[in-house]
């Protein structure tokens, strides 16, 4: 059974940053942020440490970086969707600009995700692609300029508005987190309250020189900023 993400929510992704135990103490520090401030998260942390997590946590949504269309069978150094769920994923990140997907697969890897229970949150890297990916059935738009990711600048507000705008013209029920620069609470108050459904933040909160605080502080925000739009 499919897990089913509320907004407002937030994708944490340690990437490479952190693995093991010091991913884990920060999953712990998000669920309890979440909990907190009524912001279900989303957490991306590196494949070997999905199961480590998933185990951990109660209320994370854990959520594969990466995840392949094959079934099983050969496949070789593929990550296979059935394993993925089986480690204790709810979700699986596909066409990460670090890690693109030609749209013929991504479509087959959309529907494997849904066969085996998993929420599909797609990237993308502008309007017209955030537009086509909806267009693929995902159940989660990302909205990510990739020439922002990691540099401290966010979307402006016109985009935030345009890319959202063009998903849910596409399909209503398909949620948008914007991404992309986002490293202060004001970032994530900004984007949320522009109409985005959801944001997150990968650098900005692993880097940070109290991950914990700025988790709590980025959350609150988003708490905050869907409550004020939403009234």
């Amino acid at each position: 059974m499919t897990r089913k993400l509320t907004a407002p929510f937030f994708e944490i992704g340690p990437k490479a940053y952190l693995y093991g135990d010091d991913a884990l103490m920060l999953a712990k520090a998000a669920e309890a942020a979440s909990l907190e401030f009524g912001v279900s998260v989303i957490f991306t942390p590196q494949l070997t440490d999905i199961h480590l997590i998933a185990q951990n946590t109660k209320h994370l949504f854990v959520c594969a970086q990466h995840m392949d269309a094959l079934r099983p069978g050969r496949g070789q150094g593929s990550i296979l969707p059935e394993a993925v769920k089986a480690a204790g994923a709810s979700c699986a990140m596909l066409n990460h600009v670090e890690r693109q997907i030609p749209l013929a697969a991504l479509k087959a890897t959309i529907l494997r995700a849904r066969e085996v229970g998993l929420i599909s949150i797609v990237c993308s890297d502008s309007i017209a692609e955030a537009s086509a990916c909806a267009q693929l059935g995902p159940d989660v738009v990302v909205a990510e300029p990739s020439e922002l990711i990691g540099t401290g600048t966010t979307s402006d507000e016109e985009y935030v508005r345009l890319s959202t705008e063009a998903v849910k013209r596409v399909n209503p029920n398909i949620q948008v987190l914007q991404g992309a620069g986002i490293s202060s609470a004001a970032d994530v108050y900004r984007v949320i309250r522009a109409g985005a459904d959801a944001t997150g933040s990968s650098s900005a909160v692993c880097k940070a020189p109290d991950p914990e605080k700025m988790i709590r502080e980025m959350l609150a925000a988003a708490r905050q900023a869907y409550d004020e739009r939403t009234k």
